[in-house]
């Protein structure tokens, strides 16, 4: 099993920047792929970035390119992923959750998600 855990969440105001942290420990040699997703109050958790493990190709939501940046370090036995966000609006504010993919599987390990409050 992987166990994931955030931080970083916390109160921003409109422009200003923020930076999250996950931490995978466990079984981590078949983690092939990170990503954060978010869920805003009585909304749906959508996607936000996610990058492959080895290559560092990342995907973007929409919503976020140009402005969020997600990145990696690898490490034996831990895995970390960042994301930067910066220029951030009140619509970003959410759960920020993190997630990691295992080889022939989904992104089925999950972090108990840390909160991002951006004011206007």
């Amino acid at each position: 099993q992987v166990q994931v855990v955030e931080s970083g969440g916390g109160l921003v105001q409109a422009g200003g920047s923020l930076r999250l942290s996950c931490a995978a420990s466990g079984r981590t040699l078949s983690v092939n792929a990170m990503a954060w997703f978010r869920q805003a109050p009585g909304k749906d958790r959508d996607f936000v970035a996610s990058i492959l493990r080895y290559s560092g190709i990342t995907d973007y939501a929409d919503s976020v390119k140009g402005r969020f940046t997600i990145s990696r370090d690898n490490a034996k036995n831990t895995v970390s992923v960042f994301l930067q966000m910066n220029s951030v609006k009140p619509d970003d504010t959410a759960v920020y959750y993190c997630a990691v993919r295992t080889t022939g599987g989904d992104f089925g390990s999950w972090g108990q998600g840390t909160q991002v409050t951006v004011s206007s």
